[in-house]
């Protein structure tokens, strides 16, 4: 029997009638014969509504308070799915983070997972049970407080679960088909790409792509979790992000563009000292040495710590468009984006000579 990481986002959650939809899907997986773990963000905009509230009784809010009221926002779409799984016949066990076992640094608002001890979720799969954990949130035992994982915490959540399970694949389900070559709510044109390596995903990210946060995959490439990113509407095959896949069908990486993200803003970075990410061995890049595992991670935790080390020097200069040669998307310079996602270092699959 195979074992399965599903997330859901909050649009994918966002009403009760949404949210049977997505008890379906779960059931009819566990159906199939497979272990279901099921991560669930707040539902639609119930995390910023519970920031509003707070704002409104305080204008700074402590932070220890401010995760366990945004800790809420998960528990509830995690029961209600629990409970909307239990309605169609299956048997399922809903946790908190802590309860599930996820370990963080006790910083409040945007702590690192450093371990997952699923024991009573291994506990509950044993008994047949689909278990619902609820994302974003872990338990520091520095201080034996809830805390909240920032943005993409939910993915990070169920990708951390994944690796510690041993899970076959860890699906992102969410309310677009996959990766794109480009955004296609804004270049009808962008073709959906099949298989991404980390890298490429990393790089994507870091310019701006919004499917998958960028410690997320991190985490995944780190742990070598193989993810499938795919619709929750529907059955489409989707995106799987990993090595494996190239490694398999013999591809080797080539320096190419295959994907475009807006670059916001051109700025002359600040020089900012780069200590490593809670969590992460060694200096830059962990054990990997100066560019290896875990770089990713260590730089932007820096970038969070030092406010922001990407401010610009002097007033920012207006972007001058440049020409994209992504496939199957209109070309740079025609939408107005200022780069692509990293043209010399993304990674295209070619075939391997010989």
């Amino acid at each position: 029997m195979n074992l399965i990481v599903q997330k859901y986002g909050g649009s994918s959650v966002r009403s009760t009638e949404r949210i049977r939809h997505v008890a379906e899907r779960i059931v009819a997986a566990h159906a199939d014969g497979h272990e279901v773990v099921v991560v669930v963000s707040a539902m639609g905009d119930t995390t910023d509504e519970l920031l509003r509230l707070a704002r409104e009784v305080t204008p700074a809010p402590s932070p220890r308070e401010l995760d366990m009221l945004l800790a809420a926002g998960e528990q509830v779409s995690n029961a209600l799915t629990a409970m909307a799984i239990q309605a169609l016949g299956g048997r399922a066990c809903s946790f908190s983070g802590p309860q599930a076992g996820v370990i963080t640094t006790a910083t409040h608002g945007r702590a690192q997972v450093i371990a997952v001890e699923p024991q009573r979720v291994r506990a509950a799969l044993d008994r047949g049970e689909i278990v619902l954990v609820a994302g974003f949130q872990g338990i520091s035992r520095e201080t034996g407080e809830v805390t909240t994982l920032g943005r993409g915490g939910s993915d990070t959540t169920a990708i951390a679960l994944a690796a510690a399970l041993g899970a076959e694949v860890c699906e992102i389900c969410t309310d677009v088909d996959g990766v794109y070559t480009a955004d296609p709510k804004v270049f009808p044109g962008a073709r959906l790409l099949r298989h991404v390596t980390y890298e490429t995903m990393l790089e994507m990210a870091v310019q701006g792509a919004e499917v998958l946060a960028l410690r997320s995959v991190e985490y995944a490439r780190r742990h070598g979790v193989t993810v499938h990113v795919r619709s929750s509407y529907h059955g489409l095959p989707g995106t799987v992000v990993s090595d494996a896949a190239y490694a398999a069908e013999g591809l080797v990486t080539r320096a190419e563009v295959v994907g475009a993200a807006p670059a916001r803003e051109r700025a002359t970075p600040a020089v900012t000292p780069v200590s490593p990410a809670p969590g992460v061995p060694g200096g830059l890049g962990g054990p990997g040495g100066p560019v290896g595992p875990g770089s990713t991670e260590t730089i932007f935790h820096a970038l969070s710590e030092a406010g922001t080390a990407t401010g610009a020097a002097e007033p920012a200069v207006p972007p001058e468009p440049v020409p994209c040669a992504c496939p199957g998307s209109p070309s740079g310079e025609q939408a107005g984006m200022t780069g692509c996602a990293a043209a010399a270092r993304i990674a295209a699959p070619r075939k391997a000579a010989g």
